[in-house]
């Protein structure tokens, strides 16, 4: 009964991505894009000695490169392989134009650097969201920070149509949108959690849902990992370990590779 009522849920998720294509029974999951956040002029978030941009593109090339030796037939794609600025609305054009089955978009996280330093130093860990409401304050200050990358963009205001980052009224807009890929993206969200914490020997800090201008403007099943926290002075350093890296790197290979078995076997 279960299988049967996760195959349900799969044909209608593939219904509301596009009412125009016929539904098969042979989907595939063949097409990844990995997204490198930040970039260029746009350092992100800032640690003692490092900067989120350099840290995340090198996990990103990492994880392209294991699917790719590890998985044939899966085609990777990134939005960035170079330290170069991309905006966010054309981050989300890329996948969609490659028709990709998935997105996964990869970041670190920090405090506000007002944070006591001793807060700095108890928080951190592995989180990875998906699109949908903050419920929490701490969830809307993480979308809030990354949404803050359109104020670098030329003519924001009239691309994401008046969207005000600081703005808690602009993000009515994701309360009113129910994404037709929330199931699916939440199953691959927690099977990346689960491989942090049970095998990359992160702590995961869970699954989690906030506003990002870049995942409300995919049109596929798509996360967004906060791979640890800048703002801690012994994550940092292990963020910026090439072991590390590779772990983190493994583990969300691992889960992609789970997630595209589990939703394959369904046909």
């Amino acid at each position: 009964m279960k299988n049967i009522g996760f195959k349900a849920l799969v044909i209608a998720i593939t219904l509301l991505i596009s009412s125009s294509t016929p539904i098969t029974t042979d989907f595939k999951v063949d097409v990844v894009v990995i997204d490198a956040g930040h970039g260029g002029h746009d350092s992100g978030t800032l640690g003692s000695n490092s900067k989120e941009k350099d840290v995340v593109l090198k996990i990103a090339l990492k994880l392209g490169e294991i699917i790719k030796e590890n998985i044939k037939g899966v085609k990777v794609i990134y939005t960035r392989d170079t330290d170069k600025f991309i905006d966010l609305s054309e981050r989300a054009n890329i996948a969609n134009r490659n028709h990709a089955d998935v997105f996964i978009s990869i970041h670190a996280n920090s405090l506000p650097t007002k944070t006591p330093d001793a807060r700095k130093q108890s928080i951190y860990g592995t989180e990875t969201y998906v699109m949908g409401l903050h419920k929490t304050d701490e969830n809307f200050e993480v979308s809030k920070r990354e949404n803050s990358v359109i104020l670098l963009e030329e003519n924001y205001k009239e691309k994401y149509e008046g969207f005000d980052p600081d703005s808690p009224e602009s993000y009515i807009l994701f309360s009113l949108t129910q994404s037709a890929n929330q199931e699916a993206s939440l199953l691959l969200a927690s099977k990346v959690e689960d491989q942090f914490g049970q095998r990359a020997g992160r702590r995961s800090r869970g699954v989690k849902q906030a506003g990002f201008v870049v995942l409300y403007k995919t049109s596929m099943p798509s996360i967004l990992i906060e791979t640890g926290f800048l703002s801690n002075t012994k994550e940092e350093r292990e963020l910026n370990s090439d072991k590390v890296q590779d772990y983190i790197a493994s583990g969300i290979y691992r889960a992609f590779k789970e997630y595209k078995n589990q939703i394959e076997s369904v046909n």
